[in-house]
């Protein structure tokens, strides 16, 4: 069987580059098995889901190039999480609870005083039927709990091995709130059982979380998918990172002009035994996946580490993966440019250079050099090889070389003291510019 993975964001803010890592690798998996990619929002809570945050998610997706093979909503499957609810409850694991917040934040503290351990001691099972209609007469609407067999739950994680927590020291999970509706853990195991997933590929945050599922899984008579759990990114701060941290946003990277594969193999090699370096498309990444080669331990995101990958990208680009995007210039302009960029909006830059008007920046001393070079500048036609054969002829003649040489012509004729290969530039351009910029003093 064809493994089918899936990415579960809850539209409840945009996903940064964290949340980003989570879907390439499931991405990634998918595609070097041949499997099948969900896109899942996970959009049960009514109150903090927006239609604006799942459109923001699906366009920073299709920017990374991930492309769902199929797309789901939690919020359009309300009727198999009650069907699930109803078999949980008629098997004695689903029980009713009335407990405020107040009352189990209280008792959660009186418990940590006696040094007790803040687990819900299930006292709502000790409540008889006459009790139950008494509390619902008082206004109070149940929340239901998940009651766990206390037991130690193990399973062999595809990053982490073997894996077990004991149950016993974990409070009977609320998977239904008092409005009926249903908390992630619960829909997330009903859907990952209806779509038939094999392999669960997620944060270690959820370590924990999974113990509970693999109980609810079996309740359920669902089969059980090979879990995963990769550690999370932290900040360069060595704090870790939030959904709503703007400039670590997809959308924000996108926007700051960050190439797409810059992130993708940034993300996808961050923690790995494989060096990070740019990857021009996916192929490469979809042929040395493997999740054996992810670390355990935490991995620090540096976004000047991210912005300089994005640099080493453009420098490798053939002109046909950026042809569309150019506003001005043909191959040869950007075979002579692109080692300069940062990111690809730096073309105008030097597009303004070549054609545009700059300022010539010829210092006093350097006023009869600049002269004598622009008496021995070559006729046309100009090819890659006239800035050597007009600098050898400026060198014979005044004797400069070196810096001493190449500053002063590179300051007149770009303004700059940086810049791509004046070999490539100058025919760019040309000659009526270069004697323009050389005279200018």
């Amino acid at each position: 069987m064809a493994p089918v993975l899936r990415f579960a964001p809850s539209p409840t803010g945009r996903i940064h580059i964290g949340n980003a890592r989570t879907a390439i690798l499931n991405w990634l998996y998918a595609q070097k098995s041949g499997g099948t990619f969900i896109l899942r929002y996970d959009d049960t809570d009514v109150e903090r889901s927006k239609s604006e945050f799942a459109e923001a998610i699906a366009a920073d997706l299709a920017w990374l190039g991930i492309r769902p093979d199929v797309v789901e909503h939690q919020s359009k499957r309300t009727g198999a999480y009650h069907a699930a609810a109803d078999r949980l409850k008629a098997s004695g694991r689903f029980y009713p609870c009335y407990e405020t917040a107040d009352e189990l934040e209280r008792r959660r503290k009186r418990q940590l005083a006696r040094h007790q351990p803040p687990v819900y001691d299930r006292a709502a099972l000790k409540f008889t039927d006459a009790e139950r209609k008494a509390l619902e007469a008082e206004g109070r609407k149940p929340h239901w709990r998940f009651k766990l067999e206390h037991r130690i739950v193990e399973w062999n994680d595809l990053i982490r091995g073997p894996q077990h927590i004991d149950t016993t020291n974990l409070s009977d999970p609320v998977l239904v709130r008092e409005g009926g509706s249903h908390l992630y853990t619960f829909s997330s195991v009903v859907d990952d059982i209806d779509f038939g997933i094999t392999h669960v590929i997620r944060g270690e945050d959820h370590v924990v979380n999974t113990a509970v599922q693999i109980e609810l899984f079996e309740a359920l008579a669902g089969s059980l998918p090979t879990f995963a759990h990769h550690s999370l990114l932290t900040g360069a701060d060595g704090q870790g990172l939030s959904k709503r941290l703007g400039s670590l946003s997809i959308t924000s990277l996108r926007e700051q002009g960050l190439e797409a594969m810059a992130v993708v193999s940034h993300a996808a090699l961050l923690g790995t035994s494989d060096s990070i370096h740019p990857c021009i498309d996916y192929r490469e990444l979809i042929e040395g996946f493997d999740l054996g080669k992810l670390s355990r331990a935490p991995v620090r995101f540096d976004e000047n580490e991210l912005r300089g990958l994005n640099a080493r990208l453009l420098h490798m680009l053939p002109y046909a993966a950026v042809r569309d995007r150019l506003k001005h210039g043909d191959e040869a302009f950007w075979l002579a440019v692109r080692g300069n960029l940062t990111t690809l909006a730096d073309v105008e830059g030097w597009w303004t250079v070549v054609s545009g008007k700059i300022i010539p920046i010829i210092a006093a001393e350097d006023r009869d050099f600049i002269a004598a070079a622009a008496r021995l500048l070559p006729e046309a036609p100009w090819t890659a090889e006239t800035w050597k054969t007009w600098t050898e002829a400026v060198k014979a003649e005044t004797g400069r070389k070196g810096k001493a040489l190449f500053m002063p012509l590179r300051l007149a004729l770009t303004g700059l003291d940086h810049g791509p290969e004046l070999a490539l530039l100058l025919p760019l351009i040309g000659r009526d510019k270069t004697i323009s910029r050389l005279n200018a003093n």
